[in-house]
């Protein structure tokens, strides 16, 4: 029922990745479940639309609605196969005529059968007769009281999905409103205050910047009555305010996302009181050692003894999540103040580590802090957590996240969840919480920083793959090495952006330092790109295949209508993660090596590949932006591939790119219009680290020659037509381009038993 909107904004609008995603988060929208009524109603809606029984297709709608329930949201859930055969005998003995309304039997579902429907719902929402039939046998229930549960599970995340965007339509003309009032104060001074005309010295500009504006303004506002029209909500022109549900009530009009004031139960001084204590939990939990932290023998990774932890912070042992902690401490190439603002600013934070965050967003300020650093700002955080990965279900995390400077050279960021907020969204979509985590910054000399971080969480238990659940239940996926590694590997990234001084060897093949800039930072759009196409995120929407070869592979498609930076039209992607016995160091210098190309890319044509340009990103060799001509049988073509690496992951992302387009960038022209459509692989460790084999004094290197997870993806562009749809013989081709480059790499590394 939702309309793919993934690309209608572009690429320079600062709310692009949270105001037109195809399928906002279903958690983040939960907030808006007090407005049941407007749930009910779209309920009703889609049970016409679809055509099902009862719907009342015979030109009346039904007035009755089926209660809508989850496992997590209430008890009660009604089924139309009750509604049958009841009440007949309280028509009798009316002396008017008029005939009372049947009495409803309720039916209410078992815990168990929600779950079991949950299941099935997050892996199928709209399963097809099979597959109700045998739920239907499994649970005890009718194949028509299966059918209703999911076509009103349907119903309410619409209504929900619905409302939210409404909400950021709202805001979005908010910031409009305040862009026009900034606009206009931008005229009244750099005009004369005697003849109202523009001062000579600032004509010019002022002029250039009004029409900007005014241009920029004009966009937003078109893209505005797009997403009005296509959502359906509200008609062309209506105020998101208007809604029938308001009746223009104060409390209508007020944010929906307003956190201490009323709607959560939690007044400031409360949540003051909790991130101070939260505070403190990560200060003790950052610096004790042993009992409370004890360093791992086999794998020299610290481990929190939990019961030490109970009894040092008084911590309730009630809980159902299964808790994760973690503690990573590391030096980065970075200073401290903008180090602490990429945190605070969330668009920042989510570009700092593409691939764990997949969702961000500041749902609400509770304190803006003091000076450029924001010293003790509190603000409320979205954050939807992922693997690159289509396999692994994200994590979606409510949190406060807490800034405070310790001392002169030491500053804290912590985050950590609130049991109120969680209590007012749908509890069935909220699989993760926080306990105190975050960070420790202290500034050292030359631009360095070290920092100890600790993540500390608590999940609800979820269908992992059999190869991931190493990876995943050790802690690794989503602990702290796993940030800390990304913050080192972003940083130095960034340092070898800013540098002037890079050594020949270090940017072979680009002539200026113009030309380094523009084309290392298309290589990171390029790869923020892959990493946002690569995830089990809402932002896509997967659908399970099976190749010839017997690959599971996931197949996904979205439309560009107006984004510059990819090819407009249909794209496809298609991903498959496969387990291979080659650790993943060698697998990935296999993979980024150009001399050994040939041997897995089809596109190639067994033709040689040669480089043209090798830009440094990096300390390690691995870390690299390079420039390669493929030489197939028929005609050359330029490929862009970014390589990256870390103690935990590697990615190998590479695009075809035009070559007249390229050849602009390299002399240092605008790499904003160009437009790539990446595909690559993404590598791990499979979380199995051997023991060794003898006990001895000597310092030996940790082994996990168990293997590697590779996920490997493509993307293609099946039709520039934004209306088309993807055909059989695309999703076809897509497969087997997966299953022939799956097939050279296992024999190129001679594992194809693997």
């Amino acid at each position: 029922m939702g309309v793919d909107m993934s690309n209608n904004n572009p690429p320079t609008s600062r709310t692009k990745d949270f105001f037109a995603s195809p399928a906002l988060s279903l958690s983040l929208a939960g907030i808006f479940r007090d407005g049941t009524a407007a749930a009910a109603a779209a309920a009703a809606n889609v049970e016409v639309e679809e055509g099902d029984e009862g719907s009342g297709g015979g030109g009346g709608r039904r007035e009755e609605m089926v209660e809508i329930s989850s496992e997590n949201s209430g008890p009660a859930s009604r089924s139309d196969e009750d509604f049958d055969g009841e009440g007949d005998g309280e028509d009798e003995g009316d002396g008017d005529g008029n005939k009372k309304k049947k009495r409803k039997k309720y039916h209410r579902h078992t815990a168990e059968q929600i779950r079991e429907m949950e299941a099935l719902f997050k892996e199928s929402p709209h399963p097809d007769e099979k597959q109700r039939q045998q739920l239907s046998k499994k649970l005890g229930l009718a194949p028509r009281q299966v059918k209703f549960w999911f076509q009103n599970r349907r119903t309410q995340i619409k209504a929900i999905q619905e409302r939210h965007e409404n909400s950021l339509l709202k805001s979005e003309m908010e910031k409009l409103r305040e862009e026009n009032k900034s606009l206009r104060e931008t005229i009244k001074k750099a005009c004369c205050p005697n003849c109202g005309f523009a001062t000579t010295s600032r004509d010019s500009s002022a002029a250039t910047e009004e029409q900007q504006l005014k241009i920029e303004n004009a966009r937003l506002k078109a893209e505005i009555e797009k997403l009005r029209a296509a959502v359906g909500k509200y008609p062309p022109g209506a105020s998101p305010t208007s809604s029938s549900c308001s009746a223009g009530t104060d409390q209508e009009n007020r944010s929906s996302l307003d956190f201490y004031t009323g709607i959560f139960g939690l007044e400031k001084p409360r949540i003051m009181e909790i991130v101070n204590q939260a505070m403190e939990e990560l200060q003790k939990m950052a610096t004790a050692k042993d009992p409370l932290w004890v360093r791992s023998v086999e794998t020299g990774r610290e481990i929190l003894n939990y019961d030490e932890y109970r009894k040092e912070f008084s911590i309730d042992s009630s809980s159902s999540g299964r808790p994760e902690a973690s503690r990573e401490t590391g030096m980065v190439f970075v200073d401290l103040p903008r180090l602490v603002q990429s945190f605070m600013d969330v668009n920042q934070w989510k570009e700092m580590f593409p691939c764990l965050i997949s969702k961000a967003a500041t749902v609400d300020v509770i304190t803006n802090g003091e000076g450029p650093n924001k010293n003790g700002a509190v603000q409320l955080m979205f954050a939807e957590l992922q693997m690159l990965t289509p396999m692994v279900p994200t994590r979606e995390v409510y949190f406060i996240r807490y800034c405070k400077q310790l001392s002169a050279d030491q500053w804290a960021i912590v985050d950590v969840s609130v049991d109120k907020v969680e209590e007012n969204i749908d509890a069935s979509l909220i699989k993760c919480r926080k306990r105190p985590s975050g960070c420790i910054i202290e500034d050292k000399a030359n631009g360095h920083c070290k920092v100890i971080w600790v993540e500390h969480l608590e999940c609800q238990k979820s269908i992992v793959p059999t190869m991931y659940r190493s990876i995943v239940n050790s802690g690794m996926a989503f602990g702290a090495r796993h940030w800390i590694a990304t913050l080192q590997q972003q940083c130095e990234r960034l340092v070898f952006f800013m540098a002037t001084n890079v050594p020949t060897k270090d940017s072979s093949g680009v002539a200026t330092l113009a030309g380094r800039k523009s084309i290392l930072k298309l290589a990171q759009r390029m790869t923020w790109s892959f990493c946002r196409a690569l995830g089990a995120s809402s932002y896509n929407s997967w659908t399970k295949v099976t190749s010839k070869m017997g690959e599971d592979i996931r197949v996904a498609s979205r439309k560009n209508l107006n984004d510059p930076g990819e090819p407009s039209g249909v794209i496809l992607c298609a991903v498959s993660s496969v387990w291979l016995p080659v650790s993943h160091h060698s697998l990935f210098d296999f993979l980024r090596d150009e001399s050994r190309r040939n041997e897995w890319d089809i596109m190639s044509n067994g033709g040689p590949t040669q480089s043209i340009a090798n830009l440094a990103k990096g300390q390690d060799r691995g870390n690299a932006v390079t420039i390669q001509t493929i030489k197939p049988k028929e005609n050359s073509m330029w490929v862009l591939q970014d390589t990256s690496t870390n103690s935990y992951e590697s990615t190998v992302v590479y695009a075809p790119v035009d070559f007249t387009g390229m050849q602009s960038v390299m002399t240092g022209c605008d790499s904003s219009s160009i437009a790539v459509l990446p595909s690559g692989f993404s590598i791990l460790p499979d979380g199995i680290e051997s023991r060794p084999q003898v006990i001895s004094s000597q310092q030996e290197e940790k082994s996990a020659e168990g293997g590697s997870l590779l996920t490997i993806a493509f993307q293609i562009l099946t039709s520039t037509s934004p209306t088309a749809k993807p055909t059989m013989e695309s999703v076809e081709s897509v497969n087997t381009l997966i299953s022939c480059t799956l097939k050279n790499i296992k024999t190129s590394l001679q594992c194809e038993d693997g």
